[in-house]
């Protein structure tokens, strides 16, 4: 689909590009590629998300200028959400916990958003997503304010089907058997899913969650790294079964982000390195295969964080 320039910044969200990332291709395995949301102006492909979202809730007359918006974020949706804000006059609250990193903080607030940081998990489940959206739900009360629901909200299997997964099979001219993508509200492998399964492809989509995450039959536990993963089954989640679930423990994910980025030069960030370590054991399974795995974001907001040895000792086990 062509990009509208008269959108401005807006206009740059999707056609990201699809690499070659042979530094991580097994020896015998087949071709490996990369799709690079990184490149989307807000740095990830929640800009995806957000676009959509935004235009649907528009559409509907529900936001406007002088609404109020508050989400829950890991971090990169807050990011979207701040710039649409900033651009369509409404008022963005974003409500995140202690793990989002401080440079993703920072982009959120200089785009005009007020954040507000959950302290501790919730005292029941000790999950931090359930006591992100326990305040949202208190701010929505508060403020009057909408609350778009990026675990609900079904604008995201449109933003990644009739983007993201279309894209891939543009831009190769036909369906990768394998297609690897990581998980936490689940509307980019929904979205990818419907695509495939509508398209009657041969593709079969394997979701990376994290270990202690309880989407797709998971079991609950300690999870260090935001951005996969999730403590609750998000309402997504339920509307589409992945072909297959790898879950990835955080060392792992680490060490596979670090190892991927000295050999492709391409620097991953959390959930990127918890594909590039599926990737190398769905191409070590399937050693003839097209894998194309989806790099959600980059590691430049994680140089404090998983590149920092300091931090890995400490936190990293």
């Amino acid at each position: 689909m062509p990009t509208d320039s008269s959108q401005g910044i807006l206009s740059t969200i999707g056609h990201t590009p699809l690499i070659t990332m042979d530094g991580i291709r097994p020896a015998g395995a087949g071709p490996i590629w990369g799709k690079l949301e990184s490149f989307n102006p807000g740095g990830s492909a929640k800009d995806r998300t957000a676009r959509a979202m935004v235009r649907d809730a528009t559409e509907r007359g529900l936001i406007g200028p002088g609404t109020c918006v508050v989400e829950s974020s890991s971090g990169n949706l807050g990011v979207a959400l701040a710039r649409e804000a900033a651009l369509g006059g409404w008022e963005f609250h974003c409500v995140v916990d202690r793990r989002t990193n401080a440079s993703t903080l920072a982009h959120i607030r200089a785009l005009g958003a007020r954040i507000h940081e959950v302290t501790d998990p919730d005292p029941v489940s000790g999950d931090w997503l359930v006591a992100r959206r326990d305040k949202v739900a208190e701010l929505k009360r508060t403020l009057g304010a909408v609350n778009l629901d990026q675990y609900s909200n079904q604008a995201a299997f449109i933003a990644h089907s009739q983007g993201t997964m279309r894209e891939v099979v543009a831009q190769l001219g036909h369906a990768p058997e394998i297609l690897a993508v990581a998980v936490s509200t689940t509307g980019t492998v929904g979205g990818c899913l419907r695509y495939v399964r509508e398209h009657d492809m041969p593709t079969r989509v394997v979701a990376v969650d994290a270990e202690g995450s309880v989407l797709f039959g998971g079991t609950r536990g300690t999870r260090i790294l935001p951005g996969y993963g999730a403590g609750v089954v998000t309402e997504l989640s339920t509307l589409g079964q992945p072909d297959e679930v790898i879950r990835v423990a955080a060392r792992d994910a680490v060490a596979a982000a670090r190892r991927t980025a000295r050999l492709t030069g391409f620097l991953p960030g959390a959930s990127g390195g918890a594909v590039a370590w599926a990737v190398d054991t769905l191409a070590q399974q399937n050693p003839a295969a097209e894998i194309v795995a989806i790099f959600h974001d980059d590691g430049r907001a994680y140089l404090d964080t998983i590149y920092n040895d300091d931090w890995v000792e400490r936190n990293v086990t």
